[in-house]
């Protein structure tokens, strides 16, 4: 994962690039580099690093240009090096690339660019690319005009087998930028007499509200008053622009320190804007964005959600949903094993599909994968018009707004929100759930929000109890039913942003194994919020209290004296949605443990 952003218009094209890059560094800060047009010339500077770091080096100021592409890296070929930062050129400075993606195949390209007197500068697998695209422009024996270029471009791109979002200038052309895509995300945002490219919206939403979402194999040419666009064959076509409703400023701070702490204050707005219209008490849910009708959820056998990281956990929870509201068989699949284990799917399967990003490229394959079998396919995500709703059946969307920090958080409650609304839903239209029960869910999460609110009033208790923890080198969460699906959420945002070693188990199964790490000192998290399961979550910490483990407890059950370390108390409400509240005392431990330990809580 790597970020990029260009610019051509009027203005220098320095300011607004490094603002864009320093705006996407949450998507990779090893190094950075910046390309501009200066006097028909390409010049490049680049470092190791943060881009603070480039944007400190010498010189920097003196570049003018109007005209520029910029890259904030996450290496995956070849080390973090000034040597290896992006942008890469090719051997004779025409071309200039920055690159978001893998390309597979780079060892035999490099091989085949070799044998014709290529050289190469560094380790990456995206320097074949300028240099592909010289190969071909130099065989071309036409006269020198766009269509050359672009024709290059094509060819070159037409050889790489993988992943790539690109942006291209040429000496020769100073008033354009090229860019093309595959499976890695990129817009364009419009301006008035200029244009921005960026892999993610936020980077030029400070700038524009209007943007091209360029599909897979689709070509732009950007100059500074107009964009051309073409397809795979390289035929011109029109295309929609959309208006993109974020809020600029919600891509900034807002005087909070970390973007994760802000992103973790604004869930109850999330959880607001989340639920919007889509039901009021006493009238049934509604989703006029999905045409699914009864007849074809009684037809329904199985339902897959399919999702990465964060998103699977919600969808872990929206198993349980589904399954207690619909009683539709319900399996949750990490998304880059999914296609490589041969689902049975058919056309009476349902498949999910959950990504902040709408992105994700192993989602977008399973679901490639899901509507090759015939399967009826849904896209849950944060971002309008992209690819993965672009290519669904059916989308609905969160509105969290941009989440900047790594660690996702008020996406992850968004999501699960979405989900109870939707079982809440389809419970509706099958007539599988009693009435009452769902006017009752509809009043919790209604009640979501300012229940938030409350464990957020609490986040000076779990700050104090990090500081109690932060040296450990081992903490485990345990949990019951939904529980357990907080517990790996909360034990993945540990080790994600605090590096500290941290396991989730189904509390049942501690004395299938898993007791033999808990020893004298050790730090056990517990979650209890299922009234049902609370002698027995609570007979599962006595174990690990007997061999000198440190707990803390959220719960929002009554419970018995006890000699727990810490406990945590959050509102109750319907065991369907309580890890929507369950979840924060652990996103801000984690966040709280990380600023302990002097970690930049943002770029993990």
């Amino acid at each position: 994962m790597c970020g990029i952003v260009g610019y051509i218009g009027k203005q220098q094209a320095k300011e607004i690039l490094i603002n864009g890059l320093l705006s996407l560094e949450y998507r990779g800060y090893d190094s950075a580099g910046i390309a501009t047009i200066e006097s028909n010339k390409i010049k490049i500077m680049k470092e190791k690093g943060r881009v603070a770091n480039l944007e400190n080096l010498p010189g920097i100021d003196t570049l003018s240009g109007t005209v520029g592409i910029a890259h904030t890296r996450w290496a995956t070929h070849g080390k973090p090096s000034k040597e290896n930062a992006h942008p890469h050129m090719d051997n004779s400075n025409t071309f200039a690339v920055v690159h978001n993606g893998i390309i597979e195949n780079y060892t035999e390209l490099r091989k085949f660019l070799t044998d014709n007197g290529y050289s190469f500068s560094s380790q990456t697998d995206t320097e074949v690319i300028p240099n592909l695209i010289h190969h071909y422009f130099s065989s071309d024996k036409s006269s020198n005009d766009m269509s050359k270029f672009l024709r290059a471009v094509k060819n070159a791109v037409s050889d790489l087998k993988g992943s790539y979002a690109l942006e291209i200038i040429s000496s020769l052309y100073p008033d354009v930028i090229i860019a093309v895509r595959k499976d890695s995300p990129l817009v364009i945002g419009k301006g008035c007499g200029e244009n921005f490219i960026a892999s993610d919206i936020p980077a030029v939403l400070r700038y524009t509200k209007n943007f091209y979402l360029l599909n897979d194999n689709e070509f732009a040419v950007v100059y500074k008053d107009k964009i051309n666009f073409y397809d795979s064959n390289l035929t011109i076509h029109n295309k929609e622009v959309k208006n993109i409703e974020w809020d600029a400023s919600s891509a900034d701070k807002n005087g909070f320190e970390d973007y994760m702490l802000k992103e973790i204050f604004e869930q109850p707005t999330a959880i607001r804007e989340t639920i919007g219209s889509r039901f009021k008490l006493g009238e049934p849910c509604s989703f006029d964005d999905i045409d699914i009708s009864k007849e074809y959820l009684q037809s329904v056998n199985k339902i897959f959600i399919v999702a990465c990281g964060t998103a699977m956990y919600a969808g872990l929870v929206g198993k349980n949903i589904f399954e207690k509201l619909c009683r539709i068989p319900t399996e949750v699949d990490i998304a880059s094993e999914y296609r490589y284990r041969e689902p049975i799917i058919d056309t009476k399967t349902l498949c999910i599909f959950v990504s902040q990003s709408g992105e994700t490229a192993d989602t977008l394959a399973a679901l490639r994968l899901s509507k090759s079998k015939g399967a009826k396919t849904l896209a849950i995500s944060n971002v309008i018009g992209s690819t993965i709703t672009r290519e669904a059946d059916y989308t609905i969307y969160t509105h969290a707004g941009p989440e900047i920090a790594v660690a996702s958080t008020k996406a992850y409650t968004s999501q699960v929100c979405l989900l109870a609304i939707l079982g809440m839903h389809f419970a509706e239209l099958l007539g599988s759930y009693p009435t009452d029960k769902i006017e009752e869910l509809k009043s919790n999460i209604l009640d979501l929000p300012s229940k938030i609110e409350a464990v957020l009033d609490k986040s000076s208790e779990v700050k104090t109890f990090a500081a109690k923890v932060y040296t450990q080198k081992d903490i485990f969460f345990l949990g019951r039913a939904t529980d357990y699906d907080v517990a790996l959420e909360g034990s993945l945002k540990l080790k994600e942003i605090s590096y500290i070693h941290s396991e989730a188990y189904a509390a049942g199964e501690l004395k299938h194994g898993p007791i033999a790490l808990i020893e004298n000192g050790v730090t056990v998290i517990g979650i209890i919020t299922n009234k049902e399961l609370v002698e027995k979550s609570i007979s599962n910490m006595q174990e690990v209290i007997t061999r000198g483990a440190k707990t803390l407890i959220i719960s929002n059950q009554i419970l018995p004296n006890s000699n727990f370390s810490y406990v945590i108390n959050i509102p109750e409400t319907n065991e369907l949605v309580s890890p929507i509240l369950s979840v924060i005392p652990l996103q801000l431990l984690a966040y709280y443990i990380s600023k302990n330990k002097g970690l930049d809580v943002d770029k993990p």
